[in-house]
């Protein structure tokens, strides 16, 4: 998938503009390098698109470091990308739905599982067929 239509499956998702959807898919790369731990951000990165698997190639999460809790996970999207909270939960929904399109179901698994747990809503908004 190329940058342009995965920040355009993004948009389509989310509704948000496309300048808004690739700002908040890059502060949800970015966060997400930060919590995913081990190999799985390199596996995941490698089936990207160079302009998004380069914001996945950030700091892994520390051994041991404090878990951030997916309100946190928000509230860092948030920031990152300048937007209020609701606009990150409906950026981070579209971002991962996208994302499980891009990879196997078993990579993305792996993936998410090594993401903070514990609700706060950043579970992917369905996916919704994409046919650009």
């Amino acid at each position: 998938m190329r940058f342009p239509r995965f920040i355009d499956a993004v948009s389509r998702r989310s509704g948000l503009a496309p300048e808004q959807a690739a700002t908040v898919a890059r502060a949800v790369l970015q966060t997400m390098a930060e919590r995913v731990t081990g190999d799985p951000a390199d596996d995941l990165a490698g089936r990207l698109p160079d302009e998004v698997d380069d914001y996945l190639g950030g700091p892994a999460a520390t051994p041991g470091g404090s878990a951030v809790g997916p309100a946190e996970f928000l509230r860092r999207v948030g920031e990152r990308a300048g937007v209020d909270e609701a606009t990150a939960r409906v950026g981070t929904g579209a971002v991962f739905a996208t994302l499980r399109e891009a990879v196997t179901v078993a990579e993305f698994r792996e993936m998410v599982a090594r993401l903070p747990r514990g609700g706060g809503g950043i579970e992917p908004v369905p996916p919704s067929p994409y046919d650009g």
